[in-house]
């Protein structure tokens, strides 16, 4: 009688647990938002998604070494590498730093809006929005031909890239494949008319963002700057792509530089002085949140990631 009673809870232990064990694998990811105070400014780290690289074949090294490089941080190739952008609330412009690849690049990208929505924003809300270079992933979440996504902002850039990626006589001579290297930047900023203002290298921009030439890996690439109170973060868009190859060794190049050597340069000095005066760090293709310091360590870098907290 005794062994009977206790069937009945283990039979229905026996249907919970089945129940549980069936709910349905999400296979989704939340939205990508990290939040932290810089001075008087609050920076906002955006996730647009990730794109996978094959960086043996695109890091100018022997690919034995990448990979090797690859599983000492327990990573494999192709790499699962994030696209990062940047909102900066000065309390007076609400500033977003690249838009991440919109609709250029598939679907595991393209999530911007959903963490600018996610961390509170809406996209009419965006003052200004300033791009470090235009290549897609950075330019194509401005939005699609004639369709701005976000409606009140003005779009700056450094004249340079600007004269070469939105140039149509460029993309008449290009063929094949390169002919998106100009599509794609040039529907992004279609419904942006009047509002596209390319500036002219180092320019403060809003007070307490500036930018600052770091051309290279396109004819216009640029660093943004920002600061408040005392608090420095820099923000060096594609002066590198892969953390556990380019920290300890920032003289690999990669493919999509346009003058590798100018972008070797601009890296090395970027690292050395993050690493010299201890500033805040961030980078398109870091792992989110994609913000950390640096720290000299042999002949390369060690990365340390920005620790988790809540704003106060």
């Amino acid at each position: 009688m005794f062994l009977k009673k206790l069937a009945v809870p283990f039979a229905f232990a026996a249907v919970a647990g089945a129940a549980h064990a069936a709910a349905p694998m999400a296979k989704s990811q939340a939205p990508g938002f990290y939040r932290m105070a810089l001075g008087d400014f609050e920076v906002t780290v955006l996730n647009d998604g990730t794109i996978d690289l094959p960086m043996e074949k695109l890091l100018h090294q022997k690919p034995d070494k990448t990979i090797k490089a690859l599983g000492e941080n327990f990573l494999k190739t192709p790499v699962e590498t994030s696209v990062n952008a940047f909102l900066v609330n000065t309390g007076a412009k609400l500033v977003l730093i690249d838009t991440g690849a919109g609709g250029l690049f598939g679907p595991t990208l393209g999530n911007l809006v959903k963490s600018l929505k996610a961390a509170g924003y809406e996209p009419e809300q965006v003052d200004e929005i300033y791009i470090t270079h235009l290549h897609g992933d950075h330019v194509g979440g401005l939005g699609a031909q004639d369709k701005p996504l976000f409606p009140n902002a003005v779009v700056r850039m450094d004249k340079r890239d600007a004269e070469y990626f939105l140039s149509k006589e460029n993309l008449e001579k290009a063929s094949g494949d390169a002919k998106g290297n100009f599509q794609g930047p040039i529907s992004s900023v279609s419904g942006y008319a009047g509002k596209v203002k390319p500036f002219d290298g180092n320019t403060e921009l809003v007070p307490g963002v500036r930018a600052s030439s770091s051309f290279g890996h396109t004819p216009g690439h640029t660093t943004y700057v920002v600061e408040s109170k005392g608090q420095k973060l820099v923000l060096i868009g594609d002066l590198m792509h892969n953390a556990a190859v380019q920290f300890p060794d920032p003289g690999v190049t990669i493919q999509f530089d346009s003058d590798s050597k100018a972008a070797m340069a601009q890296r090395k000095a970027a690292f050395a002085e993050a690493a010299k005066q201890g500033y805040w760090m961030g980078a398109a293709h870091l792992p989110f949140p994609a913000i950390g310091h640096l720290r000299a360590e042999g002949k390369g870098y060690e990365f340390y990631p920005v620790n988790y907290s809540v704003p106060r």
